[in-house]
């Protein structure tokens, strides 16, 4: 059980709350503040102060004074106004963030919201019961409004959400959990909605997928390596802390970990002077991906626990202040760094797809064909791979340098993060489906070198791989063969999944 405090969540506890299901629960005193702050706004609606979206409408209407009588049904109609989503919805994974991630916000006790509003949030991730968010329709200033404004409809009871494996109506997934729908009052549908937690959900799922995706390049790689008989001399140590860059450093240690006991390696001189860039080149460019994730990673557990709507309420209710930090540009741009820093994984596998396929290049049959001019082999399978790569250099366009005023310009600068963050997950899933082709070409090329000179190690992910792609013995509906890679790659923890691996070969040398 995760203690929510609204300052203190990680990517790593947001991450057992969000994949693995882990229960969450407040400390009783978080719910001071959250109280306190919830006073105050009953104090400004009791005096008839002017505050705006408390006792105002919202945007260009901030200059509209709302009756004391009307202020809970000016809440419910931004609700319904605001949820304008449109598209497909986000995975189930991202809405399930939203309601985390909107909870802890809201815990920070800024927000005016009442201990009932936050609680069902807390019941809808305790019970999976999760919105269904459309995709597009945010501008990523003034808050995810569209997005968030389907949270808001779950709570409620309208809309639809996930819920035991089917999509329902709300009311029917509230009444069988038992759960009860609420009456937004003052200033709550505002809170709801106005924060970045669409483009930091999104942006949270896109990490977690695209740090895993990282590590399992460089042991893809390392496949690569063998089949190409690369020369190890270019992860030597001194090279890379000539430089200085820890992650190119730690991907160079990385690699040679890997490949230690291969007889498929080779050293410089041995074959050849010096490999390609795709090869030689690794430890730099894979590094240059791991720093931006550094980058991604510091920004997102930032923004986690960050107070994003407006007005905040500070001081017991005598500060309550209008500010800007709903406006999603820090988010923005690291959404657009993760899609370079992603995207050039995919390119360099693709290079590396070509140097395995191209008889030109290399000493295997050509196109790793088991039959060279009747079976085609993976010939089009690089093609995939450069198509994939040559739609992610358009994904890869920054959506933080556009911006369209709204709100009769009233808002009229916005971040555009949700679309960037959108388009990362994009171009993650097509980073995947190249290595999962770089994966399949590297699993044939070495079988051809011969798999028992392979490393401890990379026979190890071979022999994982091949449970899922057989060999090529044959030419045969590739797709298949990509898909169902990719799909594995995706649920493979593969550093868990070598760690447990060595905890298990130390066991049975003990016993």
């Amino acid at each position: 059980m995760l203690k929510l405090t609204g300052n203190s969540l990680t990517i790593e506890q947001a991450k057992n709350i969000i994949y693995d299901f882990e229960k969450v629960e407040v400390p009783e005193n978080v719910w001071d503040q959250v109280d306190a702050s919830r006073k105050a706004v009953d104090d400004i609606v009791a005096n008839q102060k002017v505050v705006y979206g408390i006792t105002t409408g919202f945007g260009k209407f901030s200059d509209v004074f709302i009756n004391q009588n009307d202020v809970d049904e000016l809440q419910i109609n931004l609700i319904r106004s605001h949820a304008c989503g449109m598209g497909e919805p986000f995975p189930e994974l991202v809405s399930r963030a939203m309601v985390l991630l909107r909870a802890n916000a809201l815990l920070k006790g800024f927000s005016g919201i009442r201990r009932d509003v936050v609680e069902l949030l807390i019941d809808l991730l305790n019970l999976r019961i999760h919105p269904i968010v459309p995709q597009q329709g945010s501008l990523g200033a003034s808050g995810d409004l569209a997005p968030l404004s389907h949270i808001a409809l779950v709570l409620v009871g309208e809309g639809e959400v996930h819920f035991q494996n089917e999509r329902m109506k709300t009311v029917e997934a509230f009444k069988i959990a038992g759960l009860n729908p609420i009456t937004l009052k003052a200033k709550e549908g505002l809170a709801l909605i106005n924060g970045t937690q669409a483009m930091t959900a999104m942006g949270l799922v896109n990490y977690i997928e695209a740090s895993n995706l990282a590590f399992q390049a460089d042991f893809i790689s390392a496949l690569t390596l063998e089949g190409l008989q690369g020369i190890i001399d270019a992860f030597d140590e001194d090279i890379h802390t000539a430089r200085g860059y820890k992650e190119q450093i730690e991907v160079a240690a990385r690699m040679r970990e890997i490949v230690e006991g291969s007889q498929l390696i080779t050293s410089q001189g041995e074959l050849r002077v010096q490999d390609a860039y795709s090869l030689r080149c690794i430890p730099q460019v894979h590094g240059a991906s791991l720093q931006v994730l550094a980058y991604v990673r510091e920004k997102l557990e930032i923004e986690m626990n960050a107070a994003t709507d407006n007005p905040l309420i500070f001081d017991g209710g005598n500060k309550v202040l209008s500010g800007g930090n709903f406006h999603g540009q820090p988010i923005a741009f690291a959404m657009d760094f993760l899609k370079i820093g992603m995207a050039e994984l995919a390119n360099i596998s693709e290079r590396r797809i070509e140097r395995m396929v191209n008889p030109q290049l290399n000493d295997l049959p050509p196109f790793l064909s088991p039959s060279p001019g009747l079976q085609s082999g993976a010939m089009i399978m690089q093609y995939a791979a450069a198509s994939l790569v040559s739609e992610n250099k358009t994904l890869a366009h920054p959506a933080s340098v556009d911006s369209i005023p709204s709100s009769a310009n009233q808002e009229d600068h916005v971040s555009m993060g949700t679309i960037g963050s959108r388009h990362a997950y994009q171009v993650i899933t097509n980073v995947r489906r190249v290595l999962a082709i770089e994966f399949i070409c590297a699993m044939q090329a070495v079988e051809y070198r011969g798999v028992e000179k392979m490393s401890p190690l990379t026979r190890t992910i071979y022999e994982e791989g091949r449970k899922v792609i057989p060999s090529i013995v044959k030419d045969r509906v590739f797709s298949i063969d990509i898909e169902n890679m990719s799909e594995w790659l995706k649920d493979l923890d593969l550093e868990n999944f070598l760690n447990e691996k060595k905890r298990m070969s130390d066991v049975q040398v003990m016993s």
